[in-house]
């Protein structure tokens, strides 16, 4: 019997194409972003040059990570599924106690 605060998981589909180029492209949006403020920082603290230098060091790899975070396919999912378990079945899906079959002779 299923339990109405748990629904059972009645796929394992993967978010749909649609969302999943959504969510790299914010992602390569984002860091690509962050590089702006990097350079701007460098450009503000240029008295400082070790610190400057920093930030235009942490800028350079930014563009190569953010292609490959936005090429990279979504994580799986771990989280724990609650599925239905047909009654008289163990977890592997076999019959717990077997029925006579009736043979209808010809």
């Amino acid at each position: 019997m299923s339990n109405p605060e748990h629904p059972v998981l009645i796929t394992e589909a993967e978010p749909s194409y649609e969302d999943q180029l959504a969510a790299r492209k914010r992602k390569y949006a984002i860091m690509m972003g962050s590089r702006i403020p990097c350079l701007l920082l460098a450009m503000v603290f240029y008295d400082t040059w070790w610190l400057a230098l920093a930030f235009i060091v942490l800028s350079i790899p930014l563009p190569w990570m953010a292609v490959l975070i936005a090429n990279d396919r979504p994580p799986r999912k771990s989280e724990k599924a609650s599925r239905h378990a047909a009654q008289g079945h163990d977890a592997e899906g076999r019959a717990l106690e077997a029925r006579p079959r009736h043979v209808i002779d010809g």
